[in-house]
């Protein structure tokens, strides 16, 4: 897989960066419609920062999966295989 970079737009309710409303990806913005399935992975450990991950939807039908990485406060989407280089 192939991660690029995004601007994100969050909620943040009991936590910051909760879940993700809308995002930038490639100078467009994206709204969020509909949140399929979320999962994380690490955290229990010191040396593996906890990632948490979203496949979405947005407003357009398109499906995306996006990434937060909590230790960097950063967000990514992964490149879907149309668009990788």
């Amino acid at each position: 897989m192939i991660f690029d970079t995004i601007q994100v737009e969050c909620y943040s309710g009991y936590r910051a960066n909760e879940r993700p409303l809308a995002f930038t990806w490639q100078g467009k913005r994206r709204k969020v419609k509909k949140i399929v399935d979320r999962w994380y992975e690490g955290g229990r450990s010191a040396k593996i920062p906890s990632l948490y991950y979203f496949k979405v939807v947005t407003n357009e039908g398109e499906e995306f999966i996006l990434r937060y990485n909590s230790l960097f406060d950063a967000w990514a989407v992964v490149v879907p295989e149309d668009q990788e280089p």
